[in-house]
């Protein structure tokens, strides 16, 4: 039984992850830090966590108390991670980071797109934390850099096109739309308010702009052998959470769906949260509160090019749920370890 803290607790990501971790039966839930919620009981933030632990909120202080803890999620903003990580990676605790501190191998390319990176002696030894790619590596890792929503279900949908050569890397374009949740709970700009959403889908940080654009191109670079940059446009649509991305990539020799559809269900055969859907497309509500991606996919045989179709929740196999997956690889636990829950709500 490992002894589990959550810092940033009052958050989306901070209030999935406490509601799944007091589910693990691997876990013992020790702290939720929250300094806006301090001394308040979880239930203050998250109502729906009412009679299922008496844990309250508390300040994070000095870090000695967090750093007495085995597992450490942290669920802050971009940035925090790096002022927090290293005392509590010094004190021997596992760390997963859900913000972007710790997802890239190149602390210039972090610098560029946020800030200046101020822990790279910690950086070098993060492992990006997508299991599916990145198993064995995580499994041997004392910090994780949890993965963006949006490079989770595109790296998901192209990774086989691109270990096996079946696709230029040059013609990727991706389009994906999300739920406002992937905000986050503390964003309170106009295009986030209900009659600004409501009825309305929008795209935004278009043209090479998203900040998960580098962390994409990151993770398709090391999958392609060669440097590769795409296309990528995120819309925002009027739903709570989900993503949906369609991938578009030129293939490089003529090939069937029933072809690919079989390549993709023996890539993931071992990846218990990956479903290859042969029977239709996915859709965000097939994959609502569960840790799955669902893929499906059709080939444009007079263009030669490859559609693919992957949907995952944001807020769990996207952020929560993968955190939670990269903690039971890094504690040699079942990699399903409490995620098996049901998803795709109905109706």
């Amino acid at each position: 039984m490992v002894q589990v803290a959550v810092v940033g607790a009052s958050g989306y990501g901070g209030g999935e992850l406490l509601r799944l971790l007091l589910k693990h039966p691997n876990v013992r839930l020790r702290l939720a830090v929250s300094e806006t919620y301090a001394g308040k009981p979880l239930t203050a933030s998250f109502p729906g966590l009412a009679k299922q632990s008496d844990l309250r909120f508390e300040s994070y202080g000095d870090g000695s108390s967090v750093a007495q803890c085995d597992v450490v999620f942290l669920a802050q903003e971009n940035g925090k991670a790096l002022q927090t990580a290293p005392h509590l990676l010094e004190a021997g605790c596992k760390v997963v980071d859900l913000s972007a501190d710790f997802r890239f191998r190149d602390v210039s390319v972090y610098g560029a797109w946020y800030s200046p990176h101020t822990a790279p002696q910690w950086n070098t030894k993060a492992v990006y934390g997508l299991p599916e790619l990145h198993g064995e590596e995580i499994q041997a890792a004392q910090i994780v850099g949890n993965p963006g929503c949006y490079p989770t279900a595109t790296l998901l949908a192209l990774a086989p096109l691109l270990t096996k050569r079946l696709v230029d890397p040059s013609s990727i374009i991706v389009d994906a739309k999300s739920g406002v949740s992937g905000a986050g709970r503390s964003k309170f700009s106009l295009d986030y308010h209900y009659p600004e959403a409501n009825e309305s889908v929008s795209a935004y940080k278009i043209a090479g702009t998203h900040r998960h654009t580098p962390e994409i191109e990151q993770e398709l670079t090391l999958l392609a052998g060669r440097e590769t940059s795409l296309t990528f446009t995120p819309h925002l649509v009027p739903m709570t959470r989900g993503i949906l991305a369609t991938c578009y990539a030129n293939l490089t020799e003529h090939l069937t769906s029933t072809t690919l559809l079989e390549m993709y269900a023996e890539f993931y055969a071992d990846a218990p949260f990956v479903y290859i859907q042969d029977d239709g497309l996915p859709a965000t509500k097939h994959t609502l509160g569960s840790n799955r991606c669902h893929i499906g996919l059709g080939v444009d045989v007079r263009n030669q090019r490859v559609v693919v179709v992957s949907a995952i929740d944001n807020l769990i196999k996207g952020m929560t749920g993968q955190a939670i997956q990269n903690m039971n690889l890094m504690c040699g636990f079942e990699e399903t370890a409490g995620l098996m829950h049901e998803g795709g709500v109905w109706p």
